[in-house]
């Protein structure tokens, strides 16, 4: 018999803080996204809640990125249909990564929104039949621009010849459409390739999908969406919304007011090719009878300093694929923690003596195989950046001194331990008590661990303006070690009697190390100790009651 109990593992955990309610939603989307269509149980409906639950702290733009992981597994078409019913940009995204059966989409399309409508349209590998029925609901896939779509910036500084070609008869002829396109093409070529906005006329370059785009003409609806582009990035780019939440505001007001675009800053999501910071400059677009306003056409280009752009992305990339398979890796963990649990606590009916015991050992082992997981993916996500510690306030000194208290029953019995000497001055950091507790008791339970019996070591703190120094002396048996060695993320011989974590001394340390650095001070060796750096809070000032 097989009891799948993820989806209640799952929402046992309470998701405090922003880090852990990002990893719950990325857990829910997998989980969900695999489940039947027709399942209506307790936990599925329950995690349908905790799901809106956390949407509300977390942005789109972060919830639509976990959409676009290749690693996702979206074939549920209610939790398609939930995730297009809200934001456009997470809407735009569940078209995209969905993975349904042609019945399923027939049956979804009439609760499908006209965004997600028209994204869904994008995709290449529809039945003809599902193209039909969008094309019966209004969604027709976009095309070449018609002659108001260039600019009228454009056209001003055109030749009369241009726009005696522009304006032929009979504009619904498919010949008058290929020769205004050869005249502007012909009008534009001297100027040189790149240098302003060209309709794509099939060349070669143009139909290959490049391996990184530099640059591309698009086209925009009345909202900002962009509708049309070159066909080398059209599917890349085309549903993505200029006027997004996390577009600048400069260009959000052009959008607004209907005004022109020049050399705005916007940033697309994406595969690598489109992906990365952009330079766009259009001009809007008016319907010649009506003078309705249509959109933009406009070119965009990159923007200087790719290198640094990319180098970031693929670092989060790399954090993304560790964090998934360590995602992963949880779910079998977690049943097997949790059957061990039934077996231990008998909730099914009597249990052997034995069986319990074994089973209690199990239920450890898998608990501390989770908490090596979340060490694993803690310095993942703050060596790439991806992760900030959580703000607060917190008294360094006092922390320090009070984990130095709690590691006496064990250093009083060997006569090692630490002598404390701190100065008066306040060390008050900008941090939650909890990250600066993790970090104390990660550097001292380390150091103590590994001293031998009778060794002291020094702990200084210390206040020097706005920065708060830590300095940790190093055990013998660590101080005898190289820098490089010092920090190998990998187990030591080093015996401990106290440990902080399962993978030794070296990963702790260099975990400590990425955890103060995330803090925005930093942890080093100097000679036989260890110096940790965090910047300090000014104190409050001294409240003086009011004179009468």
């Amino acid at each position: 018999m097989h009891f799948d109990d993820r989806l209640a593992t799952v929402l046992r955990l309470r998701a405090q803080g922003t880090a852990l309610a990002r990893i719950q939603f990325r857990q829910l989307l997998d989980l969900l996204g695999t489940q039947p269509s027709d399942a209506r149980t307790t936990n599925v409906e329950a995690a349908y809640e905790r799901l809106a639950q956390l949407s509300a702290s977390i942005p789109a733009a972060d919830r639509a990125a976990m959409l676009r992981d290749k690693a996702m597994r979206l074939r549920s078409p209610r939790l398609v249909a939930t995730l297009a019913s809200t934001e456009p940009v997470l809407a735009e995204a569940a078209i995209d990564a969905a993975r349904l059966e042609p019945a399923e989409w027939a049956d979804l399309l009439p609760a499908l929104s006209p965004v997600a409508r028209a994204r869904l349209g994008t995709r290449s590998d529809l039945l003809p039949v599902l193209t039909e029925r969008l094309h019966r609901l209004g969604v027709v896939r976009p095309g070449l621009p018609s002659a108001q779509a260039i600019p009228a910036t454009e056209l001003i500084n055109q030749s009369a010849d241009l726009s005696a070609a522009l304006a032929q008869p009979e504009p619904d002829s498919i010949g008058a459409i290929v020769k205004r396109i050869e005249a502007y093409r012909k009008a534009r070529a001297p100027e040189g390739p790149g240098e302003a906005p060209r309709l794509p006329l099939g060349e070669e370059h143009v139909l290959h999908v490049p391996a990184e785009a530099r640059a591309f003409d698009f086209a925009t609806n009345a909202n900002g969406q962009i509708i049309w582009a070159d066909p080398g990035v059209a599917p890349m780019v085309i549903g993505q919304s200029l006027a997004g939440p996390t577009a600048p505001p400069n260009l959000i007001a052009a959008v607004t007011r209907r005004q022109p675009v020049s050399g705005v800053r916007i940033t697309l999501e994406g595969s690598t090719a489109i992906a990365g910071d952009w330079r766009a400059d259009a001009a809007p677009r008016f319907d010649s009878l009506t003078g309705q306003f249509l959109g933009h056409h406009g070119r965009m280009r990159r923007w200087p300093r790719l290198v640094a752009s990319a180098g970031k992305t693929a670092a989060d990339s790399e954090a993304d694929r560790i964090r998934q398979l360590l995602h992963e890796l949880r779910t079998p963990v977690n049943a097997i923690q949790g059957f061990s649990e039934v077996i231990q606590q008998q909730l099914f009916g009597p249990t052997p003596h034995e069986y319990r015991a074994l089973a209690a050992g199990i239920a450890g082992d898998a608990a501390r195989m989770l908490a090596a997981f979340e060490e694993l993916e803690r310095l993942a996500r703050l060596e790439s950046a991806a992760m900030e510690l959580e703000p607060g306030e917190c008294d360094l000194a006092a922390v320090f001194t009070a984990t130095v208290g709690q590691l006496a029953a064990h250093t009083g019995q060997r006569g090692s331990g630490f002598a404390v000497r701190a100065s008066n001055a306040s060390c008050l950091v900008p941090l939650a008590p909890l990250e600066v507790q993790r970090l104390a008791w990660r550097l001292l339970a380390t150091l103590a661990g590994t001293a031998a019996p009778g060794e002291k070591l020094g702990l200084t703190i210390e206040s020097d303006g706005p920065i708060c120094h830590v300095t940790l002396a190093l055990p013998a048996s660590l101080a005898a070690r190289s820098d490089k060695d010092l920090f190998e993320a990998a187990p030591g011989t080093i015996p401990q009697a106290i440990a902080a974590g399962v993978f030794g001394v070296g990963f702790a340390l260099r975990l400590a190390q990425a955890e103060a650095k995330g803090a925005g001070g930093s942890l080093q060796r100097s000679d036989a100790a260890l110096i940790l750096t965090l910047p300090g809070l000014t104190a409050d000032p001294e409240r003086h009651s009011q004179a009468g």
